[in-house]
């Protein structure tokens, strides 16, 4: 496998399976330009559309009104978790909309006094990002996965509120589709009662496959068929199975993916962002990826692929 990563055929196609961020977009900054002799060409194929559930968001709406969601003994949630920028999204819209009411005050949405839990850097700019005085109480961000948070949340959470024997509910706001480590691990029954977090999740957002994601990747699979190698980049569960049917790695008669390619003849390598998205395919496909990106971040998709070409050639 010397051949890989030797970029003597030009840039190494990196195929990303998200929508590119406005105005800036991270991957993009990151794999564009020429690193240690191996240059990458970013592409972007949109996967997901979102559509925020109004269920979700009126119960929210009626928290932050009836300021049930703060430190005073009164309130039923002492902390917000979120994992996902989407999640971020629904939330902001709901204080945007919200300083527009007559009922509000300077210190809506009344949540400056509460620890508001969140993993990966995208995630965190996105929630500083909401206009809140004074800015709102962000922790967690440099954790990188649902399982350090939750560990991190467990003493955190617990030192915020340490003058409480049971500690407040935490809101989870989530997807339809979301791994469970968090509430699982807050909530180990094994845990003493002082220790224990509870946690509700409370679904705001839904996601699905958007109609001309396999044709557009379809498209660019044939452009780079011929480069010695190539990288996809998965950012969710959504989608995988497009991917995999695309990708002609998926039998139709079982649904599991088929067997290895030959390594002679495989060009085409399977990053994920992280986790989640890694045991999808483990558990959904038998399909294992090539790389699992130790941080949800743009630097750490990089370096994962990096280690690996570097452990393979």
């Amino acid at each position: 496998m010397n051949s890989i990563g030797s970029g003597g055929e030009g840039p190494t196609p990196i195929l990303l399976l998200k929508t590119k961020s406005k105005p800036n977009d991270g991957y993009e900054d990151q794999f564009s330009g020429e690193k240690d002799c191996l240059p990458f060409q970013p592409s972007f194929v949109p996967v997901l559309e979102h559509k925020f559930l109004d269920e979700g968001l009126d119960i929210v709406r009626a928290l932050l009104r009836n300021k049930q969601i703060g430190k005073g003994p009164g309130s039923k949630y002492g902390g917000l978790i979120f994992t996902s920028q989407r999640a971020v999204e629904a939330f902001a819209k709901l204080v945007e909309e919200g300083k527009g009411s007559k009922l509000r005050n300077d210190k809506w949405p009344f949540i400056q006094d509460i620890p508001v839990y969140t993993v990966g850097p995208a995630t965190s700019r996105a929630l500083r990002a909401i206009p809140q005085e004074p800015p709102l109480k962000i922790f967690g961000s440099d954790t990188g996965n649902g399982e350090a948070l939750a560990h991190y949340m467990l003493e955190h959470y617990g030192e915020w509120y340490h003058d409480r024997n049971t500690k407040p509910l935490l809101l989870f706001l989530v997807g339809e589709q979301r791994r469970d480590i968090i509430p699982k691990t807050l909530m180990d029954h094994t845990l003493p009662d002082d220790r224990r977090i509870q946690v509700d999740e409370l679904v705001v957002y839904g996601t699905g496959v958007m109609e001309s994601f396999e044709e557009d990747f379809t498209r660019l699979l044939l452009e780079t068929k011929d480069k010695i190698m190539r990288w996809v980049v998965v950012f969710s569960p959504t989608g995988c199975e497009a991917m995999l049917r695309s990708l002609d790695l998926l039998d139709p008669e079982t649904g599991k993916a088929k067997a290895s390619q030959n390594s002679t003849k495989k060009n085409t390598y399977i990053a994920t962002i992280g986790p989640t998205t890694r045991d999808f395919l483990r558990s959904k496909f038998g399909f294992e990826p090539d790389v699992c990106a130790s941080k949800p971040s743009p630097a750490g998709v990089e370096e994962g692929i990096r280690q690996y070409l570097q452990d393979k050639c």
